[in-house]
């Protein structure tokens, strides 16, 4: 039986940042290859016409996912409460934009800044992690508010130092105890820090909202060393019904290529990367 999941591709495979131009060029042709989903990846809402984004997404008949981007002054456990603030500005937008394409969550790494990798006392992890706890529970009022969730993202240990695994993460949802909080989980971060993606998958039950894909090298889907598997059989386990999105980037986009580390192309076309993955994913639903 197959799974019933819909297929989708993060913009961030092509372009950052999204802004409305991105529209002419990637919402025909991720149409054409046979995608449902755009993972549209917000990085300065004001970039985005929101009404011209829906009339791309009625005209190329697809729906849309929202993903956030989160930098050092979109830190919520930073020390600074005014960076807290522009934190939450920043997810309002987002949010918003939810709302006005009919999609019912935002996910990400809400939690911290990507990046933040360091060795500190348990002092200080506590008072970050208490932190992340006290303003994800804003954000969690603020995303009921408008009827959607927040789908929290472990990162591996080079790009944070606060939630890396699916343990990490229900802890983390346990202890903001809000009902929009739920999960997104990346199966390159996993590929790094879990033992089993089966038993993580798991794990995390009815509180996953969203996966991403690629492989273990943030390659194309099926061309690394990537249990898949275990992937299927811990969703249908689940009863997983939400989108599969291939997510990786290209190293034409020097900021964003520096975040990830990304020094090569992952494939020989970004296209191509695409098309191959998507072609794979079916077949590994059937």
């Amino acid at each position: 039986m197959a799974l019933p999941v819909r297929f989708g591709v993060s913009t961030w495979l092509w372009t950052s940042p999204f802004s409305t131009a991105s529209i002419h060029e990637l919402f025909p042709k991720i149409a054409s290859m046979g995608f449902d989903v755009v993972e549209i990846a917000v990085e300065d809402p004001a970039l985005i016409d929101v009404k011209a984004v829906q009339e791309a997404l009625v005209k190329y008949n697809l729906k849309a996912n929202i993903c956030g981007a989160f930098g050092p002054s979109r830190d919520l456990t930073h020390e600074d409460p005014a960076v807290h603030q522009n934190c939450f500005t920043y997810i309002a937008a987002c949010l918003d934009i939810c709302v006005a394409l009919g999609t019912d969550f935002f996910g990400g790494p809400m939690y911290s800044a990507v990046g933040k990798a360091r060795m500190i006392p348990p002092e200080q992890r506590k008072k970050e992690w208490d932190l992340a706890v006290q303003n994800l529970r804003i954000v969690c009022d603020m995303a009921a508010a408008r009827g959607l969730s927040i789908a929290l993202e472990p990162l591996n240990r080079f790009e944070s130092d606060l939630v890396n695994t699916t343990e990490d993460v229900l802890r983390l949802v346990k202890d903001i105890q809000h009902p929009a909080a739920g999960i997104m989980l990346d199966g390159f971060h996993m590929s790094i820090e879990e033992r089993d993606v089966e038993q993580a998958i798991l794990a995390a039950g009815d509180k996953l909202i969203h996966l991403q894909v690629s492989e273990n090298y943030r390659g194309t889907p099926g061309t690394g060393q990537t249990p898949w598997l275990a992937y299927r059989k811990g969703l249908e386990a689940i009863n997983y019904t939400g989108t599969v999105t291939i997510e990786s980037f290209t190293p034409a986009n020097q900021e964003l290529a520096g975040a990830v580390c990304f020094w090569h192309p992952m494939a020989e076309s970004q296209d191509g990367f695409a098309t191959e993955g998507l072609r794979f994913l079916k077949d590994w639903a059937k």
